[in-house]
């Protein structure tokens, strides 16, 4: 930093807290909704020496009664860095997402020293600028309907195996897209330059993506930046979200992965420097994916990067760059941490970065972590019980093997006491995964293995990755509408499960059907899920019940089969779907009439007794 503006910001930092004046509150003062506070503060550069992200530090504190929320905040150059492109400025800026109306009151403590901001004493290093500035704001309800996060509320992990809106109560099952990993390569960010270096198997030639053929998706009264930037990526989102989708996976660092070309930093060699203008951009982005409906699921790292941060500790660099997510995003009502892709970081740092996250996030967003197939009990077994880890990004090399490594989470994690919700959230080979419609317009195999696999295990859903054999692969996708039937058959299997099963009340019951797989609230209902056609018996508590056919391939309504009443307790014949006998299918069973008493499991691996003929 050049002498005079030195001074200057060394005369900024000592103004005492009585010369602060209160922050500039703004966006929608609603429920669920992002309230901006912005204050003016040291005029100083994202290269400034003092470093702003580093020895400054903003938390502001967010008080309604008894109840208290310590918000970190950080540096915005200008305060419009996303259309400005700027580096510099006085804006200290706090995204707060408030859970209740009424009366909301802050407090802002502004800090300054070496290192202010790695410290966990609220009391290191000295107030200085607007420290101590205070005032008060009032929350009116949600007015927002449908997909809209903002009209559901935060997701939560409380304590079962689905997570669930805390505004509407409504469980959440996932589907959406894991590729491109490089979602954010976007050529309209700031200084977002394609992968540096040759280019192994798998990874990407210079490239950034532009998603042009979603152009056509944006819609006026959409966002865009810098006089149009960035109408391709918001129409991906808008198709996504038109598909039936609520989730998106990416990764916000690459440096040394597959893509090289996604980083939050001022450069990829600079570790404690963030990129103002590009992060407002992201914002804008995140933003969006609240208004359509998906979940951001940020992942933190690629594995070539799981040494990059103090050699894989919890250090300085870590420790910044999640207070910086934390500061930018974690107001975002539906949002996951993902620790890392394909991570290697040691037990004891893995736990460390859940606690990490824990400490800052003043929301409590779920923290999972992805892995190598193969290494589910390494990785996971360790992470049983821990209050800060809320679940599992599967991995499966075989598809085939889904259902059984859900269930067996689903499982240990409720012995453990902390339910996990277990994702799917990418399928192998490596080269295949899910390839283009135009190579396999039925997706049978995914759609039975992997996508039912999952949810009839108990699971909390799947993301969809495109391998890097294929068009429109891992890295370089930039139309969605390649893989339209995957979407659709994923669509299909969760309006099945939100509109059809009581799912919070279920357990995996594969025990309860002679063949297929089975999620039920035994003696009460019963979803059957048959991969490979035919019929199935299935162990009935005492009672009368119902029995209603899905198509997996093309939902609608529920239908008639053969058998439209069973009688329990014992063993009972469900019958065949109303046509395609041979093709996969689901069904329910719902009691009508009597106790439920005395469901018990069947024999499995049998054939089930051919049912009676089709009443005349």
């Amino acid at each position: 930093m050049k002498p005079v503006a030195a001074a200057l910001l060394a005369a900024a930092l000592a103004l005492p807290a009585a010369a602060a004046p209160a922050a500039q509150v703004s966006g929608e003062l609603k429920v669920w909704h992002c309230v901006t506070l912005t204050f003016r503060g040291p005029e100083t550069a994202e290269t400034a020496d003092p470093n702003p992200f580093r020895d400054c530090r903003l938390t502001v504190t967010f008080t309604q009664g008894e109840r208290r929320l310590a918000v970190p905040g950080f540096y915005a150059a200008d305060g419009n860095a996303a259309e400005t492109g700027a580096d510099r400025g006085g804006a200290w800026r706090a995204r707060f997402m408030p859970d209740a109306p009424g009366a909301w009151r802050y407090v802002a403590s502004f800090r300054t020293g070496k290192d202010v901001a790695l410290a966990d004493d609220p009391a290191a290093g000295e107030p200085a600028a607007f420290d101590g500035a205070a005032g008060s704001f009032e929350v009116a309800p949600t007015d927002k309907q449908g997909r809209d996060h903002r009209a559901r509320g935060l997701l939560r992990h409380d304590g079962g195996r689905y997570l669930r809106f805390a505004g509407t109560g409504d469980l959440y099952l996932k589907g959406g897209a894991d590729s491109p990993e490089n979602f954010l390569a976007f050529a309209d960010f700031d200084q977002t330059v394609g992968g540096r270096g040759k280019a192994r198997q798998g990874e990407a030639e210079p490239f950034l993506h532009r998603y042009e053929p979603h152009l056509r998706d944006w819609r006026p009264g959409d966002p865009a930046w810098r006089g149009g930037r960035g109408k391709g990526i918001i129409g991906a989102l808008n198709y996504l979200a038109a598909a039936g989708m609520n989730s998106v996976y990416f990764l916000t660092m690459n440096v040394n992965g597959d893509g090289k070309d996604v980083w939050p930093w001022t450069a990829p060699d600079i570790r404690d420097r963030f990129d103002c203008s590009k992060l407002d951009q992201w914002e804008i982005v995140f933003s969006h994916m609240d208004r359509v409906g998906l979940l951001l699921h940020v992942v933190t790292q690629e594995t070539e990067n799981d040494q990059l941060l103090d050699r894989g500790e919890l250090g300085p660099e870590r420790r910044l760059y999640y207070r910086e997510l934390v500061a930018r995003f974690a107001h975002h009502p539906a949002l996951v941490w993902n620790l890392g892709e394909e991570n290697t970081n040691t037990d004891a740092q893995r736990k460390a970065f859940c606690d990490a996250f824990h400490a800052l996030d003043p929301y409590d967003h779920p923290v999972v972590v992805h892995t190598f197939p193969g290494k589910y009990d390494s990785v996971y077994t360790p992470l049983l019980g821990h209050p800060t880890f809320a679940g599992p990004s599967l991995q499966m090399g075989n598809m085939r093997q889904t259902h059984a490594e859900t269930v067996k989470w689903v499982r240990r994690s409720a012995e453990a006491g902390r339910p996990w919700f277990v994702c799917l959230d990418e399928i192998g080979p490596a080269q295949d995964g899910v390839v283009t419609d135009a190579e396999d317009p039925g997706h049978d195999a995914v759609r039975i293995h992997a996508l039912w696999g999952n949810l009839m295990g108990g699971g909390s859903g799947c993301e969809w990755y495109f391998g890097y054999k294929h068009p429109h692969n891992d890295l370089n996708c930039e139309d969605f509408r390649s893989r339209e039937a995957m979407w659709a058959q994923t669509r299909v299997a969760l309006e099945f499960f939100l509109r059809h099963v009581p799912l919070a009340e279920t357990v995996p019951a594969d025990d309860h059907v002679s063949r297929g797989w089975c999620l039920a609230k035994p003696g009460e209902v019963y979803a059957v899920y048959l991969p490979e056609g035919g019929t199935a018996e299935v162990g009935l508590g005492a009672g009368t019940y119902d029995v209603a056919w899905y198509d997996p391939r093309t939902g609608g309504a529920l239908q008639a089969g053969t058998v439209r009443r069973v009688k329990g307790p014992g063993p009972a014949a469900i019958g065949s779907p109303p046509r395609d006998a041979d093709r996969d299918w689901a069904a329910r069973v719902t009691r009508t009439e009597g106790s439920g008493e005395g469901a018990a499991p069947v024999r499995r691996g049998e054939k089930a007794p051919a049912p009676p003929p089709p009443a005349r």
